[in-house]
């Protein structure tokens, strides 16, 4: 999808609509942001697919017809002012395969 490099919007600091510079905010990975739950959501995972601890017979989630059914990500858009320099990330992400500033 293509999105503008520079969009007119509403800066919560200037209190009035400015023209806004568009990045795309990197994706982290998990252990980067929060270095100490690693362990935990390894164990999580760990746990999800073995089964059902017995009470029933159940495959494991690969298994499962709609694992990984996606094939979009959102988006994670940040807007930059250029009057103050203040940035703000988008609220709502929208799914797109490919996204082209121009």
């Amino acid at each position: 999808m293509k999105y503008p490099k520079v969009v007119s919007r509403y800066c919560r600091t200037c209190k009035k609509h400015e023209k806004h510079k568009v990045s795309e905010v990197k994706a982290r990975g998990r252990s980067a942001t929060h270095p100490l739950s690693w362990g935990s959501a390894k164990r999580r995972g760990a746990k999800r697919g073995i089964g059902s601890h017995g009470k029933y017979s159940k495959p494991a989630i690969s298994k499962f017809k709609m694992t990984g059914a996606k094939t979009s990500k959102k988006t994670n858009l940040k807007f930059t002012c250029e009057v103050c320099k203040k940035s703000s990330i988008q609220r709502k992400g929208f799914r797109t395969k490919k996204l082209v500033f121009e």
